[in-house]
């Protein structure tokens, strides 16, 4: 059974005192009420991870981490390592976000490593991808989302996408005045689930869960969610003030 899941990334925002406020409000406003296959992830920065753990202890609310390196260990000054992340607690890491690749050149075959790095060390993969603005406007969006999952992920084996979580972002609808519609997001998340079942089976593809990256806020969450191939959000700015994360949460 797919499983509905919001998941909230704090990219490089909130110190630890305001990353603990935050958490008390989102524990607040979503102690209850929610459905038994309903998910709630946050992702703070690295240096707030051990006490988002703690925080969120006994709560309905899991941590993942950004990002991480491929290798076990080594001479990787600024990296951070699965087994550094597993040891804290944490269960979830997000790759291939928009922002990695552009900003820190992060190439489908070097995330088809970090994949690998992450399943081999018991972690739970939240997969990023999604057409720039360019790719969007020559009429690439399907290519370019097919090779991107194609290159990242379809070396795994069937029974490795119980662990994996993706997320689709529209790079082109993100603070470029453009908008993507919700027909516009159910579109691509269909052809989505179209290339699993093709390459890993009706099971496979109607159990992975699918979200929505693009702008959702407490207003179009609603709709958004609705479409029938959407499962949730990776929500960015909205993430980091509770009521409205918990609006969006509450939208599923």
């Amino acid at each position: 059974m797919k499983q509905k899941i919001v998941a909230g990334n704090w990219k490089m925002n909130k110190n630890l005192k305001e990353a603990k406020e935050l958490i008390k409000g989102i524990k607040k406003e979503v102690k209850a009420g929610l459905k038994d296959n309903t998910r709630v992830i946050i992702a703070p920065s690295f240096v707030n991870l051990q006490s988002a753990v703690k925080k969120t202890k006994k709560s309905i609310v899991e941590v993942a981490a950004q990002n991480m390196h491929q290798a076990k260990s080594g001479a990787y000054t600024g990296e951070v390592s699965a087994d550094m992340l597993t040891n804290l607690g944490i269960g979830i890491v997000i790759l291939g976000h928009s922002e990695r690749r552009e900003y820190f050149a992060e190439t489908d075959e070097l995330l088809a490593k970090k994949v690998d790095a992450a399943l081999g060390n018991g972690l739970e993969v939240v997969f990023c991808f999604g057409e720039s603005l360019e790719d969007r406007r020559s009429g690439n969006h399907f290519e370019i989302v097919e090779n991107q999952l194609k290159k990242a992920l379809f070396h795994l084996q069937k029974e490795n996408f119980k662990d994996i979580i993706l997320a689709y972002e529209p790079v082109w609808a993100i603070g470029t005045g453009e908008t993507a519609s919700p027909e516009q997001a159910q579109e691509i998340h269909a052809f989505v689930r179209e290339l699993f079942t093709k390459e890993y089976g009706d099971e496979t593809a109607n159990a992975i869960s699918i979200l929505y990256g693009g702008s959702v806020k407490p207003a179009n969450a609603k709709e958004i969610f609705s479409k029938p191939d959407v499962d949730g959000g990776l929500i960015g700015g909205a993430a980091l003030n509770a009521e409205d994360f918990a609006a969006i949460i509450k939208s599923i």
